[in-house]
């Protein structure tokens, strides 16, 4: 590995944590300011951050692997994802904002749905916890193995030293400047991805000859690289169901808590449609762009002769054959620029859950605003060291789990977030049925062996589908069984909905 490739690298850590000590120092010293950013987000910032938090590493690496394996087929995930990200800020992003500051200025998920349906049980909240607190320490624990390998394949560096690395400059910058650290930074981080995935695909296809030159060096490996309905790797024909299985990825942005609570964090309703635009924008281009570059790599890799030994490291690959070594070290930052930023959102996200959910709620119910603060940052040290250690056991197919945690948040919270946004009727009791049913039909669907055949819709569908429509007929069950016993319910609803036509929402 060259000297420049290690510079950049330098560079790169050193802005993250400068940004992490900038917000330390101009924040303001409260739970709503470490745990939430004092809802004072730009428009710029929270539509970056929100996509740079959502697009993990798979977005460098799994999405270029699964175009040069697959070829086009691949394309229904991005579209999926696009239609989920835009239906996610024209529905959710306006109403969520205002809702969880009617409600009592709710800073977490579960404490905007306790303060929602006044549910002085917390059963509600603990729920809603837990499911937080279990899949995101897992989550995160996947990212930090993600960092680790990509030290030891890439810098010959150790897999133990790689995950160190990694997770100690995401935890130093996250503990240290809270919302604003990690939304700051997960903007600069979305700006090395979209500049990455611009670049790569672009100078492949130049050094191939151009766009038509790249398209029939790929019609000459396969035909069905370049058909939509045609899985290049089977050869098989992609039927209804499969299309809407690849396109279902969409459901779970609705419940995604990483990526919802920059919608809560934004500075006011009329910052939401500019913060949309700017997101959807990057968000097409970069997974465009991810997707391109593992189709583009393939004919590149062919034309050439040059081997590869897993096809998800094509990103890497490309940017140590094309490119200077400083850029080289640029793009390699994006990887980790696309993995660490994932990292700390979800390290936020648990920290706020077990500081607010269940250190404040339980715990120490009037701790002041500096004791919160001080608990969340223990707490994403805490969830890092959690982290760390399962990326450090032996067994590290905790990947395939956390393969699934999309579906299980999507339909986990996703019905739910919907109807407590749209229906008045919506009520506690629907909420916690909604939350286990929605979690236990994707772990069922996943796990239990259904059916040993490899064509059944048990394998073929994606377990999201299923698990968000058994929610969300659970949840309408529910609420019509048992109806809302409090009038405050009501009250509250008609107050967030007035407070939605007082700002004057979709006059843009």
């Amino acid at each position: 590995m060259e000297y420049g490739t290690y510079i950049s690298l330098a560079i790169y850590f050193m802005v993250m944590l400068g940004i992490g000590l900038y917000a330390y120092r101009t924040n303001e010293e409260s739970a709503s300011g470490y745990l939430l950013g004092g809802r004072k987000l730009s428009a710029p910032v929270t539509a970056l951050s929100a996509g740079a938090s959502d697009m993990s590493g798979w977005m460098l690496m799994g999405v270029p692997g699964a175009m040069y394996i697959s070829g086009a087929s691949s394309l229904w995930i991005v579209f999926g994802l696009c239609l989920g990200a835009w239906f996610n800020y024209l529905l959710v992003a306006p109403r969520l904002r205002v809702f969880t500051e009617v409600a009592n200025d709710a800073i977490t998920l579960p404490d905007f749905f306790e303060n929602r349906f006044f549910d002085n049980t917390h059963t509600l909240r603990i729920v809603a916890s837990v499911v937080i607190i279990v899949f995101f320490t897992v989550y995160t624990s996947s990212g930090v193995v993600a960092g680790g390998k990509l030290f030891e394949s890439s810098f010959g560096l150790g897999y133990h030293w790689g995950v160190l690395l990694t997770a100690g400059v995401v935890v130093a910058y996250t503990m240290v400047g809270g919302f604003m650290a990690v939304s700051l930074t997960d903007f600069i981080q979305g700006c090395i991805m979209f500049v990455a995935l611009i670049l790569v695909p672009t100078v492949v296809m130049f050094e191939l000859g151009g766009i038509n030159a790249t398209l029939d060096a790929l019609s000459v490996i396969d035909p069905n690289l370049l058909k939509l309905f045609t899985d290049a790797d089977t050869g098989k024909t992609l039927g209804i169901v499969a299309v809407i299985s690849l396109m279902s990825w969409g459901l779970g942005y609705f419940g995604q808590p990483h990526i919802i609570v920059r919608f809560m964090a934004i500075g006011s309703l009329k910052q939401i449609p500019t913060a949309r635009r700017i997101g959807m924008t990057w968000m097409i281009v970069a997974l465009f762009g991810a997707a391109m570059t593992g189709l583009f790599g393939l004919a590149y890799m062919s034309n050439t002769s040059a081997s590869i030994d897993d096809s998800e490291t094509i990103f890497i690959v490309l940017s140590q054959l094309l490119f200077h070594p400083l850029i080289g070290g640029f793009l390699l930052a994006a990887i980790l620029a696309a993995i660490m930023s994932t990292i700390s959102s979800q390290l936020l996200v648990t920290s706020s859950s077990l500081t607010r959910d269940i250190y404040v709620s339980f715990l120490h119910k009037d701790a002041s605003e500096k004791i919160q603060v001080l608990v969340g940052r223990i707490s994403v040290l805490v969830v890092a060291i959690a982290a760390i250690m399962l990326a450090f056991g032996e067994n590290k197919t905790i990947l395939s789990l956390v393969s699934h945690a999309w579906a299980g948040f999507g339909a986990a919270f996703g019905p739910l977030v919907l109807f407590t946004l749209f229906w008045r009727k919506m009520t506690q009791k629907a909420a916690i049925a909604g939350i286990l049913s929605g979690a236990i039909t994707v772990l069922i669907w996943i796990y239990a062996p259904l059916s040993d055949n490899p064509d059944s819709i048990f394998n073929t569908l994606y377990a999201i589908i299923p698990g968000f429509l058994i929610s969300a007929a659970v949840i309408y069950m529910m609420a019509k069984a048992f109806p809302p016993e409090n009038q405050q319910i009501s009250e509250l609803f008609d107050e967030y909905q007035l407070q939605l036509k007082n700002e004057n929402y979709g006059n843009e």
